[in-house]
């Protein structure tokens, strides 16, 4: 048998990396998190937790890839480090829960004003951007997606369960059997089931839109194949995608600009597409937005090609590096990076940008900048498919992937 004594403060080594979250968390302005608290100091009632705290809570909690409540409510009880940054208060999952993704605006004028204190110590330029999609599983299954008739039974099931289960709690005798506890819980199932259905039936609309525009592009064959739009029952805003793996899952795009000269992520939206096209530009907006500076050249891959936009790029005095589209019959239609005689000066001048070796070198980085971030991101910052759903959510869990990114990477900088 061993007497130790020990103060709290000597749970995690002075360099430990919780330590630089919580100093970075401290130096911000917490106060729009703050907006929606009832119960303050002076007023009957328990105190609420301090937004720092949970905000340190789940920035370390991120780096570690940890993406659920209830495991990290557990941790906040075994693990030192998350010990350390409780001192000794205990923490409940569902207030865990609700803090990851109930302030979205809050959460995205954190990660502003950190880009801007960046950009104001001259560690990011903004100069030339990279910029890619992650296709990110969905918490939905493939089996829940279903078509509109199917759907529209299902609501009236879902109604007809509300309605049956409200007149068996209603009634005391058949209902002793259940506490206040479970009565609560099991309306709130059934509630959130027939919204969730009700919002899949409200998605197919634009489903319908978008299937009618890629018709247009097929062939008499191949619009025979086109099958009825499917919408899902756990999260109406998840769409089937094709992923990296060559596979197909419900998934969401998870946008990332990056900063090629320092690396860190200036840019994310989640959009509930597949493909990237007309992209580029809205990201560019959003960049210059939150860093107050100017791109003058963009990175990215041939998914994020809109000749169009090119030119409109062009216009603004941007320099766009993406790859043109390799003919099928390169003797008949030439070399791609070969001015076509048919398009702009613009779309010209992009074609042997891209065919230069000063471009391929330039190019280059794109691949050494999005592609490590996606993979850090993916690998270890728990995005490896999302455990909320609603792309309102999920870019919630993209911006605290950003946040706790560019804290391991700049520490103890984002101190203001």
């Amino acid at each position: 048998m061993e007497m130790v004594v020990q103060c709290p403060d000597d749970l995690i080594p002075p360099d430990h990396e919780a330590r630089v979250i919580w100093q970075v968390c401290q130096s911000q302005d917490v106060s729009v998190f703050c907006e929606s608290i009832k119960a303050r100091e002076g007023v009957a009632g328990r105190d609420a937790t301090t937004p720092v705290l949970l905000m340190s809570l789940w920035l370390y909690a991120t780096t570690r890839a940890v993406g659920s409540a209830r495991e990290l409510a557990r941790l906040c009880k075994e693990s030192a480090p998350y010990q350390w940054l409780c001192g000794g208060v205990s923490v409940n999952y569902h207030s865990l829960a609700d803090f990851r993704v109930d302030h979205a605006q809050a959460l995205d004028g954190l990660f502003t004003r950190m880009i801007a204190l960046l950009v104001n110590k001259k560690l990011v330029t903004v100069h030339r951007i990279s910029q890619d999609g992650m296709r990110t599983r969905a918490c939905a299954g493939a089996s829940s997606f279903r078509r509109g008739e199917r759907l529209e039974t299902l609501l009236e099931e879902a109604r007809q369960h509300v309605q049956d289960l409200k007149a068996l709690l209603d009634d005391p005798e058949k209902s002793s059997a259940f506490s206040a506890r479970q009565k609560a819980a099991q309306t709130r199932a059934a509630r959130e089931r027939q919204e969730k259905i009700e919002q899949a039936i409200a998605r197919l609309p634009d489903l319908k839109d978008k299937q009618e525009k890629l018709a247009k592009k097929k062939s008499a064959k191949e619009k025979t194949k086109l099958k009825e739009p499917r919408a899902s029952t756990t999260d109406a805003e998840a769409t089937v995608m094709k992923m990296g793996n060559g596979g197909f899952n419900p998934a969401v795009n998870i946008q990332f600009a990056t900063d090629v000269d320092s690396r860190a992520i200036v840019g994310v939206d989640v959009i509930g597409e597949g493909n990237d096209h007309h992209l580029s530009e809205p990201m560019r907006k959003q960049v210059e937005q939150r860093t107050g500076g100017t791109v003058k050249e963009h990175l990215m891959d041939g998914g994020f090609l809109v000749k169009e936009e090119i030119e409109t790029a062009a216009a603004a005095g941007v320099t766009v590096y993406v790859p043109p589209k390799a003919p099928q019959d390169p003797q008949k239609k030439g070399n791609e990076y070969l001015p076509k005689p048919d398009e702009s000066q613009e779309l010209g001048d992009w074609r042997k940008r891209m065919g230069s070796e000063e471009g391929k070198e330039i190019y280059k980085q794109r691949a050494s900048t999005s592609e490590t971030v996606n993979a850090d991101l993916r690998i270890h910052r728990g995005l490896q498919r999302l455990l909320v759903r609603g792309l309102k959510k999920a870019k919630c869990v993209a911006l605290w992937g950003a946040l706790a990114y560019n804290i391991l990477h700049f520490g103890v900088a984002l101190i203001a």
